[in-house]
């Protein structure tokens, strides 16, 4: 079963790597947008899924990565600019995470958002502060070229999840998840793991940022640091219902694909559909498209 699934795996991947050889640019675009949020929600998954800690910091991290590009395209080239826009998203995690991480359940949840505004308007100040409002990317790398990027972000993204899942790091953020007190007598390093991992999961958005603001060209604080870019990423994540590797890549691809559709049949109220069908994922499918399919095939091979 294990070869099986390398298979199908190595397979995807082949198949999405001949993608912009056989697809129009409308549809490159849609594979864009798939494997960044492919990446995004996996790093997610890698703290937030495996600690049961709701975090809406992503945005942050994201906007950090393209803030770091807008400045520094012109100056360094692109290979330098990227692992330290990640870097950096790492830096600001760390900072944030030793406090924040100090408070649970819903305090957190509402710690990571408050904290994600802040830097926000901190960066629209100093922006407005210089007179710009944003910042136009010249020169930016053929769509191609970012998608090749976004592609081994995205598996890298992926094994990440299948490593960290399977270690022993895996077992004790799982531990936490399910009682943090009993973790922490059972002699979990708690506060270190859970600050490691979060500044681990805050590099895949620093990088995707970075490349997103290439992909738009152009750099505008409000909407790079959006909420919408975390609750997007938390949707997709219980969409796809499993702290594996599978339920971020099942999750992304569902709501990547319908919101094309509904976008393009119902542009007034695809938003609307697609909050309610959120509701109806909480509500009849809690262990989103991955769990459901387990637990339906490990019915019928009984």
């Amino acid at each position: 079963m294990t070869r099986l699934i390398v298979l199908i795996a190595a397979a995807c991947v082949a198949g999405l790597a001949a993608a912009p050889v056989l697809v129009g640019p409308y549809w490159l675009g849609v594979l864009l947008q798939l494997l960044s949020w492919i990446a995004l929600t996996q790093s997610w998954v890698l703290f937030s899924g495996l600690s049961g800690y709701v975090s809406l910091a992503h945005a942050v991290f994201y906007g950090l990565g393209a803030y770091v590009m807008a400045l520094l395209w012109q100056e360094l080239p692109i290979w330098q600019v990227l692992p330290l826009a990640g870097g950096l998203a790492v830096a600001l995690a760390i900072v944030i995470g030793y406090p924040a991480l100090r408070v649970r359940g819903p305090y957190f949840v509402i710690l990571t958002l408050g904290l994600s505004e802040f830097v926000k308007y901190v960066v629209v100040a100093v922006e407005a502060g210089i007179g710009s409002t944003g910042r136009l990317i010249l020169g930016a790398p053929d769509p191609e070229v970012l998608y090749y990027i976004l592609l081994a972000l995205a598996v890298l993204a992926t094994a990440l999840t299948i490593w960290l899942s399977g270690s022993r790091w895996g077992v004790g953020l799982r531990s936490i998840r399910e009682d943090e007190t009993a973790a922490a007598t059972a002699g979990v390093p708690v506060t270190a793991l859970k600050t490691a991992i979060f500044a681990l999961s805050a590099f895949i958005p620093g990088v995707v940022g970075a490349i997103w603001v290439m992909r738009t060209t152009y750099f505008e604080p409000l909407e790079l640091f959006s909420p919408a870019v975390s609750f997007s990423v938390v949707t997709m994540a219980i969409v796809g219902g499993s702290d594996e590797a599978a339920g971020p890549i099942l999750g992304a691809a569902f709501i990547v694909i319908l919101s094309e559709l509904l976008w393009a049949r119902a542009p007034q109220i695809y938003l609307i559909l697609l909050g309610l069908l959120l509701i109806c994922f909480v509500l009849f499918l809690p262990k989103g498209l991955y769990g459901h399919l387990k637990a339906h095939f490990a019915g019928r091979s009984q």
